[in-house]
């Protein structure tokens, strides 16, 4: 049993000013396995105090010093490694493969190129007698969300740091188990006293806590539209500055020269991802009518190579949804799906035989979707695809924009013209095009309602700076 009751407050382990704690469960076997603080509205002013007490002497270290910081962060988080495989396989459900070479990669990843972008960074910029310089915001409040409980909460906080910025940080309360580990690192690693602060506990207390507070001047969020939503409207009465990583519905375009195989294996290989829980995930295939049957016979046979199993199985490649609500709320897309007359291809309702217990559910492909239904339009956030058709690359583009959204896009095929055409033309802040290797140094974000402002590289620093003009400085 993890019983992790204490928050993190100006570099000392801390008891709550209350009593309740919330279970933290393993999605697999549907197990208490750990315990975490309730936090109060008391136990978050004290950690916004503190970050605010440490917030002059951390944003006025040289960016030799945070290269440093960030380096020996790096240095500690690859210590853990096997700790941090551990815990994200026990709370998230992640097949322990994907935890190594995802989740743990994904978060040391982003402290490694946070610390490469200082090395170029421009604080400072001349233009004729105007100093124009880039200064940390004050104490920022981030939120993250369940689903990646490294790669999420390391870009904020690497931005963070390397841009001399505080924080306060509340992790998800199904995976918070992760962000102990983090506070350990920051520890082992040296950070000052009161740079970091973590608070546990309820969205509707520490989350809109954090949002309101009249001490916190940024507010990062990732999560679900609705309360990105609450975040701007709390964040509205002191006019603080947001970031918001919300939902997606993305397309995967697939041109009608590519191999059908691969295409089959690009687009199962995205929904299965992370049991679906990924605001990227390409839930939209937009193919041609003129390959349609081939693409959806080769899209059953690749299933097979993504078996739903046990996490702690190297042969699993799916694991469980985080918890009972997400599977019943996976499953009563999938129903709305055959109610709204798509043509189940693969999956269905219920869980996979011999998976009784834990929160296991069926990889599901409906084709003869049309994109005004439900399952087309809804961020279902569990491994469903809908395959849609077009006649046409215009027809195409048009369809992939159809959407409230606009997180990420992704088009695969061999003509490079209609590759490119293609990626321009879709409305999302990320396109990939032939499933590149993975950039931490691009910005990530999105159009729409899929957020506010970008994470990752150095667009990720710029997110904790305000710029200031002093004029007259040179003359």
């Amino acid at each position: 049993m993890r019983n992790r009751t204490q928050h993190f407050i100006n570099g000392e382990w801390v008891d709550s000013t209350g009593s309740e704690t919330i279970d933290v469960i393993n999605p697999a076997t549907e197990e208490v396995i750990g315990k975490i603080s309730s936090g109060t509205e008391e136990d978050l002013d004290r950690a916004v105090a503190a970050a605010k007490a440490a917030f002059p002497s951390f944003s006025q270290t040289t960016v030799e010093e945070r290269i440093e910081l960030l380096e020996k962060i790096a240095q500690e988080y690859e210590k853990r490694k096997d700790d941090i495989i551990e815990v994200i396989t026990a709370e998230l459900g992640s097949p322990i493969s994907k935890s190594d070479k995802v989740h743990y990669q994904m978060g040391l990843q982003h402290f490694r190129q946070a610390a490469e972008e200082l090395k170029t960074f421009q604080f400072e910029e001349e233009r004729g007698e105007t100093l124009i310089r880039k200064e940390s915001i004050g104490v920022s409040g981030l939120i993250t969300p369940w689903n990646f409980p490294t790669n999420q909460t390391s870009t904020k906080l690497a931005s963070a740091f390397a841009a001399g910025s505080t924080v306060v940080l509340k992790p998800a309360s199904n995976t918070p188990f992760a962000a102990f580990l983090l506070a350990e690192i920051f520890e082992a690693a040296g950070l000052p006293k009161g740079v970091f602060n973590l608070v546990t506990g309820s969205g509707s207390t520490i989350g809109n806590g954090i949002s309101s507070h009249p001490d916190i001047d940024f507010v990062s969020f990732t999560g679900s539209g609705e309360v990105g939503q609450k975040i701007m409207e709390n964040a509205a009465s002191g006019i603080k500055k947001v970031s918001l990583e919300l939902g997606g519905k993305s397309p995967l375009v697939i041109l009608d020269d590519a191999d059908i195989k691969g295409a089959a294996k690009t687009a199962v290989a995205n929904v299965a991802m992370n049991t679906g829980q990924v605001c990227t995930a390409a839930t939209r295939t937009l193919v041609p009518k003129s390959i349609h049957d081939e693409f959806v016979e080769a899209v059953k046979e690749v299933i097979a190579a993504f078996p739903v199993g046990d996490p702690l199985d190297k042969k699993t490649a799916v694991g469980p949804l985080v918890d009972d609500n997400q599977w019943d709320t996976v499953q009563s897309y999938i129903k709305k799906g055959m109610d709204e007359g798509a043509t189940l291809v693969a999956g269905g309702t219920g869980k996979p035989d011999g998976l009784e217990k834990g929160y296991f559910t069926k990889i599901t492909v409906f084709t003869d979707v049309k994109n005004d239904m439900t399952i087309a339009q809804e961020e279902i956030f569990g491994p469903v695809m809908s395959i849609i058709t077009y006649d046409d690359i215009d027809e195409a583009i048009k369809i992939a924009n159809d959407t409230i959204y606009g997180l990420a896009g992704y088009v695969y095929g061999n003509d490079k013209e209609t590759l490119q055409k293609v990626a321009k033309g879709i409305r999302a802040g990320q396109v990939q095009v032939n499933n590149p290797r993975t950039d931490f140094s691009a910005p990530f974000g999105g159009f729409k309602q899929s957020g506010i402002g970008r994470e990752w590289g150095d667009y990720g620093i710029e997110e904790f700076l305000e710029p200031k003009a002093i004029l007259g400085y040179n003359a």
